[in-house]
């Protein structure tokens, strides 16, 4: 089977692909002729994902941190992608502007529920068939999670703590032929900061703080990003797991 072919066979899931990241995997996976189911929480804007390529993307409405999230996921890939899951990209997320003085039970558990646990469930729920296609997860974390964040350390600790798993079940799921990665982006240009409760104000400081750490001294696009997902995931990447790959413009060495 040809390099093209093998990428057009495949099945590949997008967690939080309404936007940002998510949004331009979708888009590039879908324009190497696979089958994307698109998951998010919003209808409107996983709609308006799939408008890019409605024969190859499936949009599907779910909250991936609910007790059936992680079975509906991959029960409907199975139905709308022939049978078989070739790629999962744990990309969802979220962001809450509390800090250690002001975080409650109420704002943590929501923020790991999403950036942490449901990744875990959701490969977990995905294994099965992942290991008949001998597929691939990639984990999206942040650049971020490698220093200090203060002000969201909670968010930078999760992915983090993603970071671990990722290596941590590259070699776990090794013997069955899965292969594990994960990207690190830093300062991306992506809505997520819009629903975070910042202020205007709070998120151009945050803005300039990053670029302040970024060596190429600019903003990435989420297209860059969703680039590295693909090849990280492509079938001549067949040697590559474990890696952590920043998309960052430097931003972890400088």
């Amino acid at each position: 089977m040809s390099p093209s072919q093998q990428h057009s066979s495949r099945t590949v899931v997008v967690t939080g692909a309404g936007t940002g990241i998510g949004r331009a995997t979708a888009h590039a996976f879908a324009a190497q002729g696979a089958c994307v189911i698109a998951v998010g929480r919003r209808p409107a804007p996983l709609a308006e994902t799939a408008a890019h390529d409605r024969d190859r993307i499936v949009p599907l409405a779910v909250d991936i941190s609910a007790e059936d999230g992680p079975a509906t996921v991959v029960r409907t890939a199975l139905e709308r992608g022939a049978g078989r899951v070739d790629v999962l990209v744990n990309n969802a997320a979220i962001v809450d502007a509390a800090s250690l003085r002001t975080y409650t039970r109420d704002s943590v558990g929501p923020q790991l529920a999403t950036n942490l646990i449901a990744p875990v469930l959701l490969t977990q729920a995905a294994l099965p068939a992942l290991t008949d296609t001998r597929g691939v997860v990639v984990n999206v974390t942040t650049a971020v999670g490698q220093r200090g964040w203060p002000g969201n350390s909670l968010y930078a600790a999760g992915k983090a703590a993603l970071e671990v798993l990722t290596r941590s079940w590259a070699v776990e799921l090794a013997p069955l032929g899965i292969r594990v990665a994960a990207v690190a982006p830093g300062a991306i240009e992506t809505p997520i900061a819009d629903h975070s409760g910042l202020t205007p104000e709070q998120r151009v400081a945050i803005r300039a703080w990053q670029l302040e750490h970024t060596p190429l001294g600019r903003v990435g696009r989420p297209a860059e990003v969703a680039w590295a997902i693909t090849r990280l995931a492509s079938p001549r990447a067949s040697f590559i797991t474990g890696v952590i790959l920043p998309v960052d413009g430097g931003a972890v060495v400088a």
